[in-house]
């Protein structure tokens, strides 16, 4: 911003998620409240020297960029934040000051007073305390917080599969030999993250990551865990499915080949029972035959674009968030929704552009293992969207919002 014009257009809408109108006279806490709140969410303005009801008394106090500085700002605010200043003069006696705050990298800010800390998140036009959950996605996000690595209670040894660990550790990681008892067990898999150990001498207990990858039953202790898979006849969700599933189930395969990639798989993971399940409704068999005798499919969607899409998903979802995974299959479209905003400022432009910003490490990794995940993990650069041109002459969707990741692809043109 940088007219008046602009300035008192801004004004006329009055405040919202990202506009807070102050007195110059406001107390540094309060002022450093509402920049927190902008910090936490989506960035946004504060006008000094406009009253609530968006009359303009423009701003009074000497110095202000430098009390906002050196009291608001320095005293007040945690981590590190630089505004942007700038003073807009309204008329001979009137000036209204515009600081802009961006949204933060390094969340959760908060302001520090009489020895605490609080956290605010903006919602509508007011600045409010933020809940425990909204704690702990903001501290996902800022990379303080690795979700994955949470402990799930209730859980224990027997709710993860021997024979997907065994496999696993013998013949994917190259261990010569697997524990024999419980507390071998225990030790070796609080090592390797997908259990974790009491200090106060209780059994440990799975980790996200280890229920997700090797557990019997995810669900049962995690309801989020799982994929959601629906198909629907026309181009919109209907009360009537042609299909609606909930898979819940280890992540990896038993592949029982060594370094896992390319070996022959023995029992499905989630993955492969997903596809399966996808396959009747995003290809068809031709009539003509392959050199093999065998017919040939035809497939709506490039399949390593599919494949890549609901990997994205799964690796980079959000923990701290209750929804699971959902795949869902329209009549012109298919689109992938993986719980949880971006995180670590990224963006989907970003994104596109073949930046990396895992949420999920440990997962990453274990499935980079299982040849699911490439070095690079630039898949969207690389796959999604060079392959959906290629096959099918369409550009994928990709919306991002506070509460999601939505990928849509669309059939050939």
């Amino acid at each position: 911003m940088t007219t008046k014009a602009e300035l008192l257009e801004l004004i006329s809408h009055g405040e919202n998620s990202g506009v807070e109108f102050k007195r110059d006279d406001v107390r540094p806490e309060q002022l450093a409240k509402e920049i927190v709140a902008f910090a936490n969410f989506q960035g946004g303005q504060v006008l000094l020297g406009v009253d609530d009801d968006g009359s303009i008394c423009g701003i009074q106090r000497e110095n202000l960029e430098h009390w906002l500085v050196d009291t608001v700002f320095s005293r007040y605010i945690h981590p590190q934040i630089i505004p942007y200043y700038k003073e807009i003069r309204i008329s001979e006696n009137q000036h209204v000051a515009v600081i802009t705050i961006s949204t933060g990298v390094t969340k959760p800010y908060v302001v520090r007073q009489r020895d605490r800390e609080d956290i605010y998140i903006r919602v509508g036009s007011t600045s409010r305390l933020a809940t425990r959950e909204q704690q702990a996605r903001l501290f996902a996000s800022g990379g303080m917080l690795y979700a994955e690595k949470l402990p799930v209670s209730g859980s224990g040894l027997s709710d993860l599969s021997q024979d997907r660990l065994k496999d696993y550790l013998l013949s994917i990681v190259g261990e010569n030999e697997v524990p024999d008892n419980s507390k071998g067990w225990h030790t070796l898999l609080s090592k390797l993250g997908f259990m974790t150990e009491s200090e106060t001498g209780a059994p440990p207990v799975c980790t996200i990551a280890g229920l997700i990858l090797f557990g019997l039953s995810p669900r049962r202790l995690l309801p989020n865990a799982g994929i959601r898979w629906m198909a629907f006849a026309g181009k919109e969700k209907s009360y009537k499915s042609l299909e609606d599933r909930l898979f819940d189930e280890p992540l990896v395969p038993i592949r029982g080949s060594p370094s896992g990639v390319g070996g022959h798989i023995l029992e499905n993971g989630l993955l492969e029972s997903l596809f399966m399940a996808m396959r009747p409704f995003v290809s068809e068999e031709l009539d003509n035959l392959d050199d093999s005798l065998r017919r040939q499919r035809s497939w709506a969607y490039p399949l390593e674009a599919l494949r890549e899409s609901v990997i994205n998903a799964v690796v980079h979802r959000d923990w701290t968030r209750y929804e699971e995974i959902e795949v869902v299959r329209y009549a012109d479209c298919l689109s992938v929704l993986s719980p949880g905003a971006l995180q670590n400022s990224m963006t989907v432009e970003k994104m596109i552009a073949g930046q990396r910003s895992p949420r999920n490490n440990l997962i990453v990794s274990v499935l980079r293992d299982y040849g699911y995940v490439d070095s690079r993990g630039m898949g969207v650069r690389s796959k999604i969207i060079p392959l959906l041109l290629e096959n099918n002459g369409t550009v994928p969707e990709f919306e991002a919002t506070e509460d999601y990741l939505k990928t849509v692809m669309y059939q050939r043109m």
